[in-house]
């Protein structure tokens, strides 16, 4: 297995004629977990939608284990181990917490499997997911895509109109994966904090450009900060 995971080397891609990104270079390890941060418009959420196929780059390459699937669909990443839980909460909202779940497999063991890891899903199995909150929905939409059995998690401000008491619960579930040494986490976050905690890797972006990378933890506030204001 390649030492990395993922790999984002120079790319630059958009919008049609309009280039979000510019010659980005991302690196995340097996079993680690990265974060990329950066203000609203950054490139942020375009980066994870190239990571996962949904944009196509113009120029540069995404490795999969060392392999190029820079012109894969996503439904063949998602084959190969990479899940992605967009921004939004999404859900089925007119189905049940469970038939959601459903949706992915409807083997029990696998099911019991997530909701040890969300337990404040186990309440609400026949409740429509419409009727979550949206801490609840989120919580379901990262139980489902782990149902998928990705090797790499990929989130998109998974805090989003979470309230804190949820978003400390989220923070303890992404420490609780990471360690579990056979999942990588790509996370996009605005909360440095949240970002820097939960992750041992962090990259800013800026219109398009990374300005600032390093270790994570909550000793690099102060590069963040400082990158950030680039």
């Amino acid at each position: 297995m390649a030492e990395s995971l993922l790999e984002i080397v120079g790319v630059t891609a958009g919008y049609g004629r309009t280039m979000v990104l510019f010659d980005v270079d991302v690196s995340i390890p097996v079993g680690g977990a990265a974060a990329i941060m950066g203000h609203n418009g950054a490139g942020k959420t375009t980066l994870l939608r190239v990571a996962v196929g949904l944009i196509p780059v113009r120029s540069g390459k995404v490795l999969l284990d060392g392999e190029d699937v820079s012109k894969l669909p996503p439904n063949k990443r998602v084959k190969r181990g990479v899940g992605y839980v967009p921004q939004g909460q999404l859900c089925f909202p007119q189905m049940t917490t469970m038939e959601n779940l459903q949706l992915v497999t409807t083997v029990k063991s696998e099911i019991d499997e997530v909701l040890d890891t969300f337990p404040v899903l186990t309440d609400l199995l026949s409740r429509p997911a419409g009727l979550l909150s949206g801490g609840q929905r989120q919580q379901l939409s990262i139980a489902r895509t782990l149902l998928t059995k990705p090797r790499l998690l990929i989130l998109d401000e998974p805090t989003e109109g979470i309230q804190p008491n949820v978003v400390a619960e989220i923070e303890h579930i992404i420490a609780e994966l990471t360690q579990r040494g056979d999942l990588t986490v790509l996370l996009v976050e605005q909360h440095v904090g949240f970002a820097l905690r939960s992750t041992d890797r962090y990259f800013v972006l800026e219109s398009g450009r990374i300005t600032g990378q390093g270790d994570g933890g909550e000793g690099a506030m102060d590069e963040v900060r400082a990158a950030m204001a680039v």
